[in-house]
């Protein structure tokens, strides 16, 4: 995975827009809410589920996200701590979470 192919999939979803914040951090939304962050420093951060939080966690170079650990987010440091089929996996999942939270009425015009 690079940041090019992680910004594809991630633009790939429905809804998602890209901003920069913090100055560098690549930033994808849906309904104006994150599911995933990179940046210039070479991996990723993103939501997983609370039962998948402390095993991917437990992985060489994956760690709690700063700032957002309470809510299940996690850092991927280098893109290649994870396979391709685990990037499509996670970062899809981000997406179905954090838009699964939009109210209905957002999510419905997605």
């Amino acid at each position: 995975m690079t940041i090019d192919q992680l910004r594809e999939l991630c633009l790939s979803f429905p809804g998602v827009t890209e901003d920069l914040k913090w100055g560098a951090d690549i930033c994808f939304s849906v309904g104006a809410k994150m599911f995933c962050v990179t940046g210039e420093w070479g991996g990723a951060s993103f939501k997983v589920t609370p039962e998948e939080f402390d095993e991917i966690t437990e992985r060489d170079g994956i760690e709690p996200a700063h700032y957002m650990a309470r809510n299940k987010w996690v850092t991927v440091q280098e893109f290649n701590k994870l396979k391709p089929k685990e990037w499509k996996h996670y970062i899809g999942q981000s997406y179905e979470l954090i838009r699964a939270k939009l109210p209905k009425k957002v999510q419905q015009s997605l």
